[in-house]
């Protein structure tokens, strides 16, 4: 197990979850001054998406990206900045008439999820390689092969690293596709999304399975959901792959002690090392991902 493993911190998500843990950062300079204390605590790689402040759902601003990112790439530390991609494909449809969005639907093309990435050139971007029934209710995640295939050409003129978020078996069966079509620039980084309902269950088995698939030279990073988090950085840790962990994904440090993004690192790291690997810095993840520093 010596090796040298990636950390990536995910600051706050889009859920739900402000109302949930007091420690979810929302505004600009609160998800900053977190990107910061999670690379201090030895992060590897910082995720970020953004909140409207007022109403502290996800949003695609492009003004409140460039503050967050702004200000990590002024500080003191220079943690690999991964933006999230991912908002823009959220449909909710009424089930007695599905022609109909209802509220919460915020569904534009593939491009249209791209113009922060554009602007603000981030080491990786997310892209989630498929749709998905998203939980309860009648909310699905839209994301089509024209839709990915005409994003990561983009992504990939912009020369930024995709993240391609992996949610079921047939994502990834997608992702590989664009990877033996060029659409993505070699090493191929996947991230295997454990737990979301109605994705890929948290399953050890399951995970392996996935590993499997994966092309030759490929990195990889895995989590999971909620309580699940950190055994997970163990097992992802131990079938060869990276790790994430951050309040995106889990509030907790342990049964009833909510977290902060810096103690989930900070425990993450802990796992990593107990089983004999190093985390990587950030320029050790840079040359992994095969990545140039930007900003």
């Amino acid at each position: 197990m010596n090796r040298k493993v990636i950390v990536t911190c995910a600051l706050t998500g889009a859920g739900d979850t402000t109302g949930k843990s007091e420690y979810v950062p929302v505004s600009p300079d609160e998800i900053a001054a977190d990107a910061i204390a999670a690379a201090r605590a030895g992060a590897s790689v910082v995720h970020i998406h953004v909140r409207d402040i007022e109403t502290k759902q996800g949003s695609r601003d492009v003004g409140l990206y460039h503050e967050v990112v702004r200000q990590v790439r002024e500080s003191d530390v220079d943690p690999v900045i991964n933006l999230t991609a991912g908002m823009g494909g959220d449909l909710v449809v009424d089930p007695k008439n599905p022609t109909t969005q209802l509220e919460g639907t915020d569904l534009v093309s593939g491009l249209d999820r791209l113009p922060h990435v554009e602007e603000l050139r981030p080491e990786i971007c997310t892209i989630d390689c498929g749709s998905l029934n998203f939980g309860e209710g009648s909310n699905l995640y839209v994301s089509t092969p024209e839709m990915l295939r005409e994003g990561a050409a983009k992504i990939k003129e912009l020369g930024v690293k995709p993240e391609m978020e992996i949610f079921d078996t047939g994502n990834l069966w997608f992702a590989n596709v664009m990877v033996e079509e060029g659409l993505v620039a070699p090493p191929p980084m996947y991230q295997l999304c454990m737990g979301i309902p109605y994705g890929a269950p948290v399953d050890p088995g399951l995970l392996q399975a996935m590993v499997n698939l994966l092309p030759d030279g490929a990195e990889w990073t895995s989590f999971a959901i909620g309580r699940n988090q950190l055994p997970w950085v163990a097992q992802s840790v131990l079938l060869g792959g990276h790790v994430r962990v951050g309040l995106e994904d889990n509030l907790y440090l342990s049964k009833g002690v909510k977290a902060t993004n810096a103690q989930l690192t900070e425990r993450a790291i802990n796992i990593v090392e107990s089983l004999g690997s190093s985390v990587a810095t950030p320029d050790e993840a840079r040359d992994i991902l095969q990545i140039e520093r930007k900003g």
